[in-house]
């Protein structure tokens, strides 16, 4: 499975962005899709979580009521809303696909699919 993330850009406080992460060579049925950020001289941290079946979803307390992720199992991708956007929010996301679709993982090693990042920065 290949995962290209895309959406990602220049906000100012406040505003909205919507990632996308699209997967090819394979599909998504069975997976657990996550977004991941990583700041500046910081690790990668736990963003969103959404399981391809059930649809049920986890967030991270920094980011939950404001961002929402979802899936189009058409189009085999996953998408990142995010909203009311904050400086502390800037940093480089990650899509990524864990194939054992375990239940709310939020660690960067359960995961075994990357997307390449997109950059959101956002300005005060």
């Amino acid at each position: 499975v290949q995962l290209q993330a895309s959406g990602g850009g220049v906000v100012q406080t406040g505003g909205s962005l919507r990632l996308s992460c699209a997967a090819s060579g394979g599909t998504l049925n069975s997976y657990g899709m996550g977004w991941f950020r990583q700041a500046p001289g910081e690790g990668r941290k736990f963003v969103a979580h959404i399981a391809w079946r059930s649809d049920s979803t986890y967030y991270a307390d920094s980011v939950k009521g404001r961002f929402t992720i979802s899936r189009d199992i058409a189009k085999n991708t996953v998408y990142l809303q995010m909203n009311s956007l904050k400086p502390e929010d800037t940093a480089v996301y990650f899509c990524a696909a864990d194939y054992r679709a375990t239940v709310m993982a939020t660690d960067p090693w359960e995961y075994d699919y990357w997307g390449q990042g997109t950059q959101v920065t956002v300005s005060s």
